[in-house]
């Protein structure tokens, strides 16, 4: 646990304001959910919550059959980070926050297709390696929960009407799964 040093009181009804500082670089955005934990020490601990976090083992198995089936990098993400990665950038991707163009693609809502001559949009922002061939977000009950995405190199982007039907078949799947 790291201090920052800032100090804020709890008003009359219990709440405590995270400042903006804080919500910006941990991306905590207006309506995100947040757990609560407390440790021995008395301390308490806010983290954002992920219902997508949830389907760690279900996310690696979907991603492994996508991988095997298409040799393409398949990626599940929540709103912020890889969940799950099969194929070439496994090391490279598990576990990183996704990049800001990826996230604009999430809140856009649409499933996104690389088209030849186009920009690269790399599907970490701290990978420079890998980028998005087809993504589609995970929307469940109007939210956006995360996003179904095959990546790769510049010189295996192009994805044909097979690749973008998987991930859009995928992220609804996910999505009808997360609302029952």
């Amino acid at each position: 646990m790291k201090a920052t040093g800032i100090v804020r009181r709890i008003d009359d009804l219990g709440r405590v304001v995270i400042p903006k500082e804080i919500r910006r670089t941990m991306r905590i955005r207006e309506g995100d959910p947040l757990e609560i934990y407390t440790n021995s020490d008395g301390g308490v601990i806010f983290k954002k919550y992920s219902l997508m976090g949830g389907l760690g083992d279900f996310a690696a198995q979907m991603c492994e059959t996508l991988n095997k089936t298409t040799g393409r990098t398949a990626v599940i993400t929540d709103r912020d980070t890889c969940l799950a990665v099969a194929g070439g950038g496994k090391r490279e991707l598990t576990d990183r926050r996704v990049s800001p163009a990826l996230e604009q693609i999430m809140e856009g809502r649409s499933i996104y297709q690389f088209r030849a001559g186009g920009e690269l949009l790399p599907v970490s922002g701290e990978s420079s390696r890998l980028f998005l061939a087809c993504a589609a977000p995970i929307l469940s009950e109007g939210d956006v929960l995360g996003c179904v995405l095959f990546a790769g190199g510049e010189e295996e982007l192009t994805t044909g009407e097979t690749d973008y039907k998987l991930v859009q078949t995928i992220s609804g799947f996910l999505g009808r799964h997360m609302e029952s």
